[in-house]
């Protein structure tokens, strides 16, 4: 072979190996980003080729789909469609074929479109027989009607959030957002789906309706905080009883200022004890409390409840805040829920709840198992401790405390018959000095005449356009907690 031709053959061979190389790269490295990459319009045919499977609450699907009226332009043969889309989006979160997925609807979509590993052998059989493929179900822990008596409480609140929890499990029961939207308004790719999304943007709905403000949004915990700075102050030895007197002056003034710090209204505040200041939610009792023990040991308690850290129910739920480097005027105003602390609804549940369990605090989630299309379980969540932020003999005190509130104090509006109610309000200052309508608080839990607590419970509402002096955690929030209370108690019966 002479020169000119060796080096032609080289040059191909060259070309060969570089195809070779480049072909088993594109299907053996790549194909996994390749599959996933929102630019891939197979991916996407595929995914919306067959019906979703279902999200599942009380052994029903909130959940279903429909066959889209395809032209030219759409090739997506099923959307997604939802019962009641309004009250579940702050749970299911949405599918749509031109705005993709969130919440579990996103977190769970290889469950929902058949395509995950675990459904490999139902996937298999299907093939052989030529079935077609089919998705599996996401089956939550929600109670319907607790749900519904969250979200209904919520309308005509303008903005507001409720979450409920089972304490001795960390099962989600509720999980309400107000205001909220329709999934399936957008759940196709029409022009009649981007203009229902685009009218949902905070852009130009300041509501901002998909906001899951359950999850997403913290607020100043206002005077519910004030459970967690008891805790702290039974926890660290402060006080060993709910009835000690605390010598708190009358008026007290924040250590490095010459401010006094405020209670409202004429209450019985002077050497109150805890009992007393957390029914009558004495300012300068749990000021002093928190300036007492100092930040890190008012953080270390605020950390055993939950603050700080975000929470994966799965949906992620945002990191609660206490401040660390405080001075102890600042330390004062955050042990009553002002200054720079914040709480979701879901940490403030988790604050309830870890008090109605004794102590112990259950790591919340909503997701009870996730099943094949034939209802075959594949996965199981089981219940797990995070932690321990208060003994079994200190939760009891605090239990009486907040069993106080509701019989006698500021909470009587979730006072059920035949069951104990613990619970603490809060209003919550909002805008610079104030200025705003502040926000309402009401946590809760009831407990059974059997001893069980079945349910723990969080309310926030947010006002803009009630008269300021009608805005109470008592009088706004403690009536939907008693409902949402009232609703898994029922369910149980």
């Amino acid at each position: 072979m002479n020169k000119p031709l060796r080096r032609i053959a080289i040059f191909c061979g060259l070309l060969v190996l570089t195809l070779l190389i480049r072909d088993n790269w594109l299907q053996y490295v790549k194909a996994d980003s390749l599959k996933d990459d929102p630019k891939n319009r197979r991916v996407t045919i595929a995914r919306y080729s067959t019906p979703r499977g279902d999200i599942i609450v009380g052994g029903s699907p909130v959940t279903g789909s429909a066959e889209t009226k395809r032209n030219g332009l759409n090739d997506l043969k099923y959307k997604r469609t939802y019962k009641n889309g309004p009250m579940w989006a702050p749970v299911t979160g949405y599918a749509s074929q031109a705005f993709g997925a969130n919440q579990l609807e996103s977190i769970e979509d290889g469950i929902l479109t058949g395509n995950d590993d675990r459904l490999f052998f139902r996937n298999t059989l299907d093939m052989i027989t030529g079935k077609q493929r089919q998705g599996g179900n996401v089956v939550t822990t929600l109670n319907a009607a607790a749900q519904k008596a969250a979200y209904n409480g919520l309308k005509g609140h303008g903005k507001g959030a409720v979450v409920a929890l089972e304490p001795s499990t960390g099962k989600i029961l509720a999980l309400a957002s107000f205001p909220s939207y329709d999934p399936s308004a957008f759940a196709g790719n029409s022009n009649d789906d981007a203009a229902a999304w685009k009218k949902l943007q905070k852009k130009y709905n300041p509501d901002d309706p998909m906001l899951n403000r359950a999850l997403r949004e913290t607020y100043p915990p206002g005077s519910t905080f004030k459970v967690v700075t008891a805790a702290a102050a039974l926890e660290n030895g402060l006080y060993t009883s709910a009835d000690q007197d605390t010598k708190t002056p009358l008026p007290w003034t924040m250590p490095g200022t010459t401010t006094e710090l405020k209670n409202e209204g004429s209450i019985p505040c002077k050497n109150a004890s805890m009992r007393i200041a957390l029914r009558y939610s004495c300012n300068t009792v749990f000021g002093k409390i928190g300036s007492d023990l100092g930040n890190d040991k008012m953080l270390a308690e605020a950390k055993k409840f939950g603050f700080t850290s975000e929470q994966f129910t799965p949906v992620r739920s945002s990191a609660s805040i206490f401040s660390d480097n405080m001075n102890p005027s600042q330390t004062a105003l955050s042990s009553i829920g002002q200054f720079n602390t914040a709480a979701t609804p879901l940490q403030m549940a988790m604050v309830a709840s870890a008090v109605a369990n004794n102590g112990k605090l259950m790591k919340p989630y909503m997701v009870d198992k996730l099943q094949s299309s034939t209802l075959d379980t594949i996965a199981q969540t089981d219940p797990e401790e995070l932690s321990q932020p208060l003994s079994s003999e200190n939760a009891q005190i605090l239990q009486s405390m907040m069993e106080t509130v509701v019989k006698d104090g500021t909470g009587k509006n979730a006072q059920i018959s035949g069951v104990t109610v613990g619970g603490k309000t809060g209003t919550a200052q909002n805008g610079i000095n104030n200025s705003n309508n502040p926000y309402a608080w009401f946590i809760s839990y009831a407990k059974l005449s059997d001893g069980s607590t079945p349910v723990a419970v969080a309310v926030v509402i947010e006002d803009d356009k009630a008269n300021r002096g009608d805005i109470s955690g008592g009088g706004l929030a403690a009536p939907i907690a008693k409902s949402v209370m009232e609703a898994v108690i029922d369910s149980k019966k």
